[in-house]
């Protein structure tokens, strides 16, 4: 299973101490009412986040301060031959801190150094600050499926 580690960050799969302080942000409807995968039980998210995951059905991954080892968020990953979906959420108390940006990009340079050529994300129309992230990732405007706007990065320039 995937772990790297950012600046100020340990990214690796989640462990069972952190499913309560991922409940706390999860399960705060305010705080991701951009997101899926929310409002579930303690039960169900340890059986999603502990049991069996693949990179190409789908995996979350802990966001972990290296510093004082608090989940502080977490990343979603999932493999179409070497396209790469992939998502981000910050806990609310980390929020605009440059969290994201710092993890996104090294997970972007991680794929890309194992062969991912495009990557993805689903985001809404109406989540600003996370439209403004891709952009200055450089992600671009691809397409709109459904309810999302898609974002789109070559991996390969």
């Amino acid at each position: 299973m995937m772990t790297f580690t950012t600046t100020r960050c340990l990214i690796r799969p989640f462990e069972r101490h952190d499913i309560e302080p991922f409940m706390t942000y999860r399960n705060d409807l305010e705080w991701m009412k951009y997101q899926s995968f929310k409002g579930l039980t303690l039960e169900e998210y340890e059986n999603a986040l502990l049991g069996e995951q693949s990179i190409i059905n789908g995996t979350q991954l802990a966001i972990i301060d290296l510093e004082t080892s608090e989940l502080i968020g977490d990343l979603y990953i999932q493999q179409e031959d070497t396209t790469y979906w992939i998502g981000y959420t910050i806990t609310p108390t980390r929020a605009r801190q440059g969290y994201a940006f710092e993890v996104m990009s090294e997970l972007i340079r991680h794929l890309a150094e194992r062969g991912a050529k495009e990557f993805k994300v689903g985001v809404l129309e109406t989540n600003e600050a996370s439209i403004a992230l891709l952009k200055k990732l450089n992600f671009s405007y691809f397409a709109t499926e459904l309810d999302e706007e898609i974002y789109r990065l070559d991996a390969t320039c």
